[in-house]
Order: C-alpha cells, then sequence, then structure tokens
C-alpha cells in the first residue's frame, strides 16, 4: 500500500499501524479510529464519518495486501462502535466490505470479517434487519466453511441474528422467503443445518407466520428429510411436526391444493412416512379440495399397502389416506354439466345409489379467507377421474404390483362404478380386457374383488345400450330372469330394478363371452379355478342368467371338447354347490313356463356332454327321457373318460343332492323309468366300485315284481315340451362330437380311444 497517498482524516500513525502484520497494532489503530469517529459523531460530522467508513472500506478491507484487508475489517468494527446508535445510518457501507471478506481465501481473514460483523450487528441490533438477507447469505456461505474457527464464528454471530429477529417485529418475511426457497435447496450438511434451524426459529416467532409461505419450502423441507446425517433428519421432523400441529390448528388458512402435489413425489424411504401423515392429515382436513390431485395421490399411496411388516407404519398410513380419499369420492362426481338436461343424466329418486358402508363424507364446512368453502360445496372441485382411472390400470398391467395394492386397485374400480357409474362406463371398454385378465391372478382374494368390479359392470344400469348385442347370431333373443320369483317375460327395465335385484345390461353378455373365451384359451384357469368363479358370480349375480347365458353360448361353440368339458364343469357347480340350491329347487319342478325354458335351454347346451344330460334329466325328475338317452348311449363312442363321468354320476346319486331320487324309488309303481334308467347306468359300468355301489343300491329297491311299466304309466307332461324334439337334438350334437373325434384320429374305429367292454 501507498503511504505516501493522503488518507485524512485517518492520521500517518494509523494508516502505518492498520497495515501491520501484528494484531497489537491493528487494535491500537482500531481504538485510534473509534475515538476519532466518536468526536465527528460529537461535532455531528456525517461527511467526514463516511469518508472515513470509504477509506477503510476500498483502501484497506478491499485492499490486495491481506493485513491491509485485516487491518480494515478491525477498523470497520471500531466505526460502528463508536456511532452506535447511530450506526443504522451508515451500515450498508458498514457491512458490504466486510460480507466480500467472506470470501476470502484465507481462513484467518475470513475469520475476522466474522468477528467484525459480529460487531457491527451487536451495536445495530434491529437497525440491521432491513439488510437481512444479505447477511443471511453470507452466514449460510460460512456455515459450511471448512475451517473449524471460521465456523465457530458464524455460529456466534448466528445465534446473535437469530436473537435480534425473534425480539423484532420489523422482520420482512416476504423479502427473506424466496432467498430462503433457494438456499433450502443446498446439498451441504452444514449449509442444510443453517437452514432448518432458521425455519424453526422464525417457526417459533408469534408475530411471523411462516404457514403462508410452506408450500414454496415443503419440497425442500422433505429433500433435506431424506439427508444421511440422522440429526439434520430429526431437526427436519421437528420443524414439520411444528408445521402439522399449525395446520391442525388453523386449517382455513392452509393452502392444501398448493402442497398436495408435493407430497406425492417423495418416494425415498426416508421421507415415506412423513409424506404419507401429512397426506392423511391433508385429506381429513382439506376434504375434497384434493380430489383434483387424486391421481397423483394414489400414485404415492398405493404401491405403500404392499409394504410388510418392516414398514408398518408407513402401510398404516398410506392405508388411512386411500380409504379417507375413496370417502370424498360421491355421486356428485358422476354429474356432468354437459349433459345437464338429458334424460339419462337426471338422478333417480327411487332408485338411491349403491352404498359400501358408511362412505358419507364428513362436512367439515372450512372456509378460507375470502370466505370460501374448502369442503361440502362442489364449486371449483372436479374429481380427476380419468388421471384416476389411469393410475389404477397402470398399477394393474404392472405385474410387479403387490397383492394389497391390486386388491385396493380392484376396491377402487368398484367404488368408482357405485359412486360414478356413468363416467366410468366411458372407461370400460379399455379397462374390461384387464379386468378379465386378473381373473388369472394366484390371488384368491383378488379375484373375488375382480368379480366385484366385472358383476358390477355387467348389472349396473348405466351400462345399459340400446342394443342387446347377446343374441345378434341366435335364432331367438337370450331372456334374462330377475331373482325372487319374479315373472319371467322380456329382459328386465333398468329404471325398474333396485341394487338389490340385479338386472343384465349391455355388458353381461359380453362378459359371458369373453369369460368362456378366456377358460377355452387358459385350460388351466378353467380347471383351477372354473368352479370358484363361476360359484362367486352366482352369488354377485343372479345363478340363473349366468347358467341361461352360458348354455346359450355354449350352444354356438365350435370348439366341441372344450363345450365338453364346460358343460361338465358347468353340471357339477349345478349338482354340487350350495350357491345352486335356488336354482336346483326351480329346475326340479317343470310346473311353470319359465322352468321349463330353462330346463330346454340348458339341455341343449348340456348334450355336448351326454353324463351331464342324463344327470339333469334325474335333476329336473325327467326320469323317462334320462330313459330314452341312455338307450342311445350305445352307439356313443365310450372311452375311459366317458365311463369316469358315470362313476362320478353314481356318486352324485349318493350325495345329499339326490336325497329325494332315492326316495322316489321306494315308489316303484310311478317311476319304474327312473329304475330302468338306474339299470341302464349299471349296465355301462365295468364291474368297479361305483358298479357295486349302485348294483347294491338296486338291490334295496322293495318288490322287483312290481318294476314292469303298468299299463297306461304315462310320462308326466310338461308344459311346453317336446321330448322328441329334445332327442334329436341330442343326436345332432353327438353326431357332430363323433365326426371331430373322428376327423382327429384319421378313422372311424380308434382302438387307443375305446374302452371295450
Amino acid at each position: 500500500m501507498n503511504t505516501e497517498k493522503d488518507f485524512s482524516p485517518l492520521t500517518p500513525n494509523i494508516v502505518r499501524a492498520l497495515n501491520d502484520k501484528l494484531y497489537e497494532k491493528r487494535k491500537v489503530a482500531a481504538l485510534e479510529i473509534e475515538k476519532l469517529v466518536r468526536e465527528f459523531v460529537a461535532q455531528n460530522n456525517s461527511t467526514q464519518i463516511r469518508h472515513v467508513i470509504q477509506i477503510l472500506a476500498s483502501e484497506f478491507a478491499l485492499s490486495q495486501h491481506p493485513h491491509s484487508r485485516k487491518g480494515g475489517l478491525i477498523g470497520l468494527a471500531a466505526c460502528s462502535i463508536a456511532l452506535g446508535k447511530d450506526s443504522g445510518l451508515y451500515l450498508k457501507e458498514l457491512i458490504e466490505p466486510v460480507l466480500t471478506c467472506f470470501n476470502d481465501s484465507d481462513s484467518r481473514l475470513r475469520y475476522y470479517a466474522c468477528e467484525a460483523l459480529y460487531n457491527i450487528v451487536k451495536v445495530a441490533r434491529g437497525a440491521v434487519l432491513p439488510h437481512f438477507n444479505v447477511l443471511f447469505d453470507g452466514l449460510s456461505k460460512l456455515a459450511a466453511d471448512p475451517d473449524p474457527n471460521v465456523k465457530s464464528g458464524s455460529e456466534l454471530l448466528d445465534r446473535l441474528l437469530k436473537d435480534i429477529v425473534t425480539e423484532s417485529n420489523k422482520f420482512d418475511l416476504v423479502a427473506f422467503v424466496p432467498l430462503l426457497r433457494e438456499r433450502i435447496y443446498s446439498n451441504n450438511q452444514y449449509a442444510r443445518q443453517f437452514i432448518i434451524s432458521w425455519i424453526l426459529v422464525l417457526e417459533s416467532v408469534p408475530d411471523i407466520n411462516l404457514l403462508d409461505y410452506l408450500p414454496e419450502i415443503l419440497d425442500g423441507l422433505f429433500q433435506i428429510l431424506g439427508d444421511s446425517s440422522k440429526e439434520i433428519r430429526r431437526t427436519c421432523e421437528v420443524v414439520l411436526g411444528e408445521f402439522l400441529k399449525e395446520i391442525k390448528k388453523t386449517p382455513s388458512s392452509v393452502k392444501f391444493a398448493e402442497m398436495a402435489n408435493i407430497l406425492v413425489i417423495h418416494s425415498n424411504d426416508l421421507i415415506q412416512l412423513t409424506a404419507m401423515t401429512w397426506m392423511r392429515e391433508f385429506i381429513q382436513l382439506a376434504g375434497r379440495v384434493v380430489l383434483p390431485y387424486s391421481s397423483g395421490i394414489l400414485t404415492a399411496v398405493l404401491p405403500c399397502l404392499s409394504y410388510d411388516d418392516r414398514k408398518k407404519s408407513t402401510k398404516e398410513a398410506a392405508s388411512a389416506c386411500n380409504h379417507s380419499l375413496m370417502k370424498l369420492v360421491t355421486p356428485e362426481d358422476d354429474e356432468d354439466e354437459e349433459e345437464t338436461g338429458s334424460g339419462d343424466s337426471q338422478p333417480r329418486e327411487d332408485s338411491p345409489p349403491k352404498t359400501e358402508g358408511d362412505t358419507n363424507v364428513v362436512q367439515i364446512g372450512l372456509h378460507d379467507k375470502d370466505g370460501c368453502k374448502f369442503q361440502g360445496e362442489q364449486g371449483g372441485v372436479t374429481l380427476d377421474l380419468d388421471g384416476i382411472v389411469q393410475v389404477l390400470d397402470r398399477h394393474l398391467h404392472d405385474s410387479s404390483t403387490g397383492m394389497m395394492t391390486r386388491i385396493s386397485v380392484l376396491k377402487w374400480l368398484y367404488h368408482l362404478y357405485i359412486k360414478t357409474p356413468r363416467k366410468m362406463f366411458r372407461h370400460t371398454d379399455s379397462l374390461f380386457p384387464m379386468l378379465l385378465k386378473t381373473l388369472s391372478d394366484e390371488s384368491d382374494e383378488v379375484i373375488l374383488k375382480d368379480l366385484e368390479v366385472l358383476a358390477e359392470i355387467a348389472s349396473s344400469p348405466a351400462g345399459q345400450t340400446d342394443s342387446s348385442g347377446s343374441c345378434d347370431n341366435s335364432d331367438s333373443k337370450l331372456e334374462l330372469q330377475v331373482p325372487d320369483g319374479a315373472k319371467a317375460g322380456p329382459q328386465t327395465v333398468v329404471g325398474d330394478s333396485s341394487p338389490s335385484t340385479p338386472s343384465m345390461n349391455s355388458y353381461f353378455y359380453k362378459f359371458m363371452i369373453n369369460l368362456l373365451k378366456r377358460f377355452c384359451l387358459e385350460r388351466k384357469l378353467l380347471e383351477n379355478r372354473g368352479a370358484f368363479i363361476i360359484r362367486q358370480l352366482c352369488l354377485l349375480l343372479h345363478a340363473e342368467n349366468i347358467f341361461h347365458s352360458m348354455a346359450d353360448i355354449l350352444l354356438k361353440e365350435e370348439d366341441l371338447k372344450f363345450a365338453s368339458t364346460m358343460v361338465q364343469t358347468l353340471n357339477t357347480i349345478l349338482l354340487t354347490s350350495a350357491e345352486l340350491f335356488q336354482l336346483r329347487n326351480q329346475l326340479k319342478d317343470l310346473r311353470t313356463q319359465e322352468s321349463c325354458a330353462l330346463f330346454c335351454c340348458l339341455y341343449r347346451s348340456w348334450c355336448h356332454n351326454p353324463v351331464a344330460t342324463v344327470s339333469l334329466c334325474f335333476l329336473t325328475q325327467n326320469y323317462r327321457h334320462a330313459y330314452d338317452l341312455i338307450q342311445k348311449f350305445g352307439d356313443l363312442e365310450v372311452t375311459v373318460d366317458f365311463l369316469m363321468e358315470v362313476d362320478k354320476l353314481v356318486q352324485l346319486i349318493e350325495s345329499p343332492i339326490f336325497t329325494y331320487l332315492r326316495l322316489q324309488l321306494l315308489d316303484v309303481e310311478n317311476n319304474p323309468y327312473l329304475i330302468k334308467a338306474l339299470y341302464g347306468l349299471l349296465m355301462l359300468l365295468p364291474q368297479s366300485q361305483a358298479f357295486q355301489l349302485l348294483s347294491h343300491r338296486l338291490r334295496c329297491v322293495p318288490n322287483p315284481e312290481l318294476m314292469r311299466t303298468p299299463v297306461g304309466t304315462k310320462r308326466p307332461t310338461y308344459t311346453h315340451m317336446d321330448y322328441n324334439d329334445l332327442l334329436q337334438h341330442f343326436d345332432r350334437v353327438q353326431s357332430k362330437h363323433l365326426e371331430v373325434r373322428h376327423q382327429r384320429s384319421g378313422r372311424a374305429d380308434h382302438p387307443d380311444r375305446k374302452l371295450m367292454l
């Protein structure tokens, strides 16, 4: 430095001491500067004061010489001490050169700069708040300083500044938030600790409402929550906990909508539990305000539902979020302004919507500052149905999706079809293939939920279209029946049915066709889950509709082997399942036009399997026709599989299902064809256990002499039943089966496929 330069009012001795390498000499110079400035203050000579500060800043603090910079820093601190309460008038000139030294490469100099600023701030106190942002910016850099002495000095300055902010009511939060938002994304652990500590302080000041600006820093807070340092995570958890407490106390002032999307993007294991906890509170407090963000929420929540016990807390929080969000969807979300005035868009007063337990949304009635309700009003809140369906469909397609997540996805779909059926049916064509594929899932629970969704699609009035689509290629229109003994007739009018009386819509027949196609393509599915699926469908929909439609479809089935296998499966279910009790009772007594029509429909398809046809005749007490059919078995190809089916039929005859049939053996005079039919089965069987069982049963028939058919014995006459036509149909179907078998074998008589008796 040029010592000959004029630095007045600083004396040459002061200038020389400020440039000295010894701290003690620089300190002496600082005391002289302090004395000089006090004189100027007493004289009210602000010009000279500014001149002294300007010299110390430009010629010393910003000098290229390190000792000069150190002298300038201690000199500026001395000026501040001399100015006292008047230092606020010169803070800009005092602070800026000191902050510049924060970036110096010399750690000792950075420490002196920190010390100088501490003295300046200590004297000015609240007057430094207008310069808070530059002070905060400088401190945030020192917080990550590698030198421990510098870091220690910055911590002292940091505590002083926090005390000033805490005791003042003039802190400019609006000006500070942009800087906080920028600095909060620092990856340095010390800088993060510094940021978190300041947020905690500001949150504790009653006059500072940081909650209003939480949306701007929430994402950064969750980033810090994922830090590898336990101490930083713990401090961040405290900060977030304080914010959450305040949110619960004053939900009306919380900007839920702006923060909802922030929560769903954090999937880090360290963050998820807190994010799920916050989301649970948001949904419960804000209610329908979060509906537009439902797809994002579900994207975050659904995978958590399949967590194991290691993440039990996260799983429970996610489950609560999922349940609360589902409850927010109401029938009002099915309204469509574009379709207002159209007949099918009006709610049905005589048919209240279905419910799943208690799905009433608790109306909190919260209001924001402008008096607009958060909840309880539909205005401005729109369910993101398209986004929700897209998320649900994506999880169904993902093979890695956990079982509980798949179950929750299907619960959501069912809930949406219940609450918003008209809008959901716009997505049915895209969802339908995946719902059918889900029937092959490994979990029974998943299949059950999947069947509930498919059953709702098939029976919902919203799925009704003008075109039936069920009998385009059939000679006679398929008539679907309603349960509870209602009169049969044309397809039930949708508007007259109630949730407990399922009526079939145009998707029902499509479902049945595709289900049978799936069974045909996946024989393992039919073998392992076929009976389970059909039995559940009989519970969810009306059993008569299921059997009637499947029989109608199988009548046109080109794959005769599959048709025979499918009929055998349906017949076993019909004869053995508790779910089919009512349908069996309906078929036992063919005294009504409806029961006869059902029998004829089943019979024509059952002809694909001769033994199943006979068992159907036994069930419906058509014993003479059963005897006529057994007489024709001599013309059929008797295979091992055929005899195994006869064996199973004999076992069924001994089961509780056919108790009434066995009791009718006591009335030999009126049931001769029953006994003849059973003897016919006996003659078909080889000397096996089934043969012994049936033979023993027939030996118990009283008075064998009465087995001769009395003169005048007639078969029971049922209305609309042409037995000759039924026999001719049986012959035609069996001829087709024989022709197909011969085509496969290449010759009329294949010894490997025939059992010689």
